[in-house]
């Protein structure tokens, strides 16, 4: 093992931390100010508390170079594109106002002027805000921000650096704005950009910063030489400026490829490398470019985006092979803990020999810490640490909870013609149109309706026990009478419960299928003030019993019209979860599928004609490189069809996507067979719209006409607007008309307002299409 003296300068650092607070204090204090409650020197203040509480426990820990900027109020691409300079003309007005409310506008919009467009952080389910770019762009420096946290930081006597989205990355990021022709590259703009990123970084060494991490995570996606040439000129130039401090480029989720060559050759002091599943090639990338010469290396050895104790014999020999191809070489995890949750520790309710296998971002900084303790002063001076690390591996490698033998002998025993319907799509079409009797632009929503209040304080009430199953149960009841009630009177066509009862689209699975673990505080950021806890998969997967038809069934005995069956698709389930990482995944989305296919035949013998089984994160998880995704994309669309392919020819299955590249997946989307999609349209103006037709996809769609992540209330005229625009490229008879997303998060008077004048457009367009 690597002796004191050739690691001495090995240090402890992470790329980013956890936003919101143990007890998610951000996302109250936002919500707050939001609401009126709170003032904006409050909100200040609590966000403050909270870096400094963050990076106190980071050095506390051993963290040697805490990060600053990685905190946000909402978005860290959206405080980029503030600190560029970067503003849409249509929120200029409002930023110039009031900086905060004028930052909020850009993130959530406003009645009369639209918000960014979202879309997912690479394959994470973290979303950002897009930046809007176009050749009149002009970018002007304003580090106000990342100076403050900075000075914050360094006043606790701390060594701090501060963390950066890197100009080649924002740029790949970004689209052509409104009214700008859709092939405007935003990369033609580097050269404008790069000078407001030297007065950033002048800035950043004026107030103290010793180092300065760039991020450029774009570079391990599959880029054209022009995008590699872009990189190298800008780190040529940035690295040229004589008033900056030292320049650590960073990349995470997957391996660097060509570009790694081209960042190992740049006039930069330093790169952090992920070293972690598909990742681990960089270690052979970096021996194959003859090393760091002269520099420094942060090795991101620890897997910042999942839940599980590190092999720490593992890593550390990861370690010591890369002490030869750099000049210096510290521990880090392989990106931002962002990605994962605060403490494993307050899981109270979790079986302590299960807990022993988890790590979220505080016990991740400890296994950080350890490494680079060990990379130092050698394995004795962490023997016991080690010691515990192979018991916890040891204990995990042999529980039966991992292992269910009726489970692996189904999924062994599926054959492909499990994962076909038992007609084609044209036949299944003429009869679903017989059995339903639904009108031109049928009329529906995604699944869920505002999570009221009521609702939450309900659940509490029963965990509590402060009411009994029976009281519980009324309240539901109660709910679903409401909002199927609405739903008749406002003329929706098709209907949804509303999933009153259910906490989350997955966890709310998770809780009722065996193999899953749920959290309590296993709070993970999924944009802005929207948290979720993602469960953790934690062994085979089956179904004890039903789990949606009581309610959807209650639901329909309340209607005529057909009621939607809602469930969570495979991928979705692995996607929104924190996965096993001890076999393929394609293994576990089959148990997941299984599982929902019992559940899919349970609704449509209790009378569902609509199921609905979504799968949002099938564009998400899909691999970072092309090379990786025909076999992704192979066992994903096989596990959706798995899950549906078992119903009668005249039941419709629906599934539903947002806030992703869709036309990366149409002809994934294609393959999965449904019915009808349901898909995000709204901010990106019809995008997707044109993507179907340009693939000639077959069957029915509802691109969304109501963008719900906003508390803009869309007029009918708005609705009916796009809905014209969607009938360019996708025939009336085969387009469905339907907000982006379920309305969980939504008030119910905007959500009365907005459904109203969904279904008056809708209305309107048919009148029009009739009198044509």
């Amino acid at each position: 093992m690597t002796t004191k003296s050739a690691a001495a300068a090995a240090r402890a650092t992470v790329y980013g931390h956890p936003r919101q607070g143990s007890g998610r204090e951000l996302k109250k204090a936002i919500e707050g100010y939001w609401k009126g409650r709170v003032t904006a020197d409050a909100l200040r203040a609590t966000a403050a508390e909270l870096r400094r509480t963050h990076w106190r426990q980071l050095a506390g820990a051993g963290v040697h170079e805490v990060p600053t900027g990685d905190f946000s109020y909402y978005d860290h691409v959206l405080d980029t594109t503030v600190m560029v300079g970067a503003i849409p003309a249509r929120h200029r007005e409002a930023v110039a106002a009031d900086a905060l409310d004028g930052y909020f506008a850009m993130a959530r919009g406003t009645q009369d002027v639209a918000p960014l467009e979202m879309t997912k952080w690479f394959d994470t389910n973290y979303h950002y805000l897009v930046p809007e770019l176009g050749p009149d762009t002009v970018f002007t420096a304003d580090s106000t921000q990342q100076v403050a946290e900075l000075k914050e930081a360094l006043a606790l006597g701390l060594t701090a650096r501060p963390v950066l989205v890197g100009p080649v990355t924002y740029l790949l990021l970004a689209k052509p704005a409104p009214g700008v022709a859709a092939d405007f590259d935003p990369l033609t703009l580097l050269d404008r950009l790069l000078p407001v990123y030297a007065e950033v970084l002048a800035d950043l060494r004026a107030a103290g910063a010793a180092w300065v991490q760039l991020d450029e995570p774009a570079l391990v996606q599959d880029r054209t030489p022009a995008d590699l040439n872009a990189a190298a000129r800008a780190y040529r130039d940035l690295g040229a400026l004589t008033d900056r401090p030292k320049l650590l480029v960073a990349s995470y989720f997957d391996r660097l490829g060509d570009a790694l060559p081209v960042l190992a050759k740049a006039p930069v002091e330093g790169l952090a490398l992920d070293f972690t599943g598909p990742a681990a090639a960089n270690l052979d990338g970096l021996a194959a470019v003859g090393g760091l010469p002269g520099k420094r290396l942060v090795a991101g050895v620890v897997d910042g985006r999942n839940i599980w104790v590190n092999d720490l014999e593992k890593s550390l020999t990861t370690l010591g092979t890369l002490l030869g191809l750099a000049d210096r070489v510290d521990v880090s995890a392989s990106c931002s803990l962002l990605h994962v949750p605060l403490d494993a520790a307050a899981e109270k309710d979790v079986d302590p020999q299960i807990l022993r296998w988890l790590s979220f971002a505080k016990q991740k900084t400890a296994e950080i810490t350890t490494l680079a303790r060990g990379l130092s002063q050698g394995t004795d001076a962490i023997a016991g640490e080690l010691a515990a690390n192979r018991a916890a591996l040891a204990s995990r490698a042999a529980s039966p909870i991992t292992r269910n033998p009726a489970v692996r002998a189904r999924a062994e025993a599926v054959t492909g013609a499990d994962s076909r319907r038992s007609r084609p799509y044209a036949e299944r079409a003429a009869a679903q149109r017989a059995h339903l009797g639904l009108p031109l632009l049928p009329t529906t929503t995604i699944g869920s309706f505002p999570q009221t209040g009521e609702l939450r304080a309900a659940r509490a009430d029963l965990r509590a026990g402060r009411i009994d199953t029976a009281g519980y149960e009324e309240r539901i009841r109660a709910e679903i009478q409401e909002v199927v009630s609405y739903q008749e009177k406002a003329g929706v066509d098709v209907l949804v419960h509303g999933e009153p009862e259910r906490n989350d689209m997955v966890q709310y699975f998770a809780e009722q299928l065996d193999g899953y673990l749920a959290t309590r505080h296993g709070w993970v950021q999924s944009y802005g003030t929207r948290y979720v806890r993602p469960p953790i998969l934690a062994g085979d997967i089956a179904r004890p019993e039903p789990m949606t038809v009581r309610w959807t069934s209650y639901a329909q005995s309340l209607t005529a019209k057909p009621v939607k069956g809602m469930l969570t698709g495979p991928v979705t389930m692995l996607a929104w979860s924190f996965v096993r990482d001890d076999q393929p995944l394609g293994e576990t989305a089959r148990q997941v599928a299984l599982a929902l296919r019992d559940e899919v035949a349970d609704l449509e013998a209790a009378g569902a004609s609509v199921i609905q089984v979504d799968e949002p994160a099938l564009r998400e998880t899909l691999p970072l490189r092309a090379a990786d995704r025909p076999a992704y994309l192979d066992w994903a669309t096989e596990a959706f069809r798995l899950a549906t392919g078992g119903v009668r020819p005249d039941t419709q299955i629906h599934t539903h996507m947002c806030y992703a590249e869709f036309g990366d997946v149409v002809q994934a989307i294609d393959d999965l067979d449904a019915d009808v999609i349901s898909l995000e349209a709204a901010r990106s103006h019809m995008q997707v719209a044109r993507e179907l037709a340009a693939h000639g996809y077959p069957r029915e769609a509802g691109p969304g006409v109501w963008d719900i992540h906003s508390p803009r209330i869309p007029s009918a005229e708005e609705a009916a607007a796009l809905l014209r625009t969607g009938l360019e490229a996708i025939p009336a008879e085969r387009l469905w008309v339907n907000p982006d997303c379920g309305l969980k998060t939504r008030g119910w008077p905007e959500t009365r307002a907005s459904l109203e004048n969904l279904v008056a457009a809708a209305r309107t367009v048919r009148e029009e299409l009739s009198g044509a």
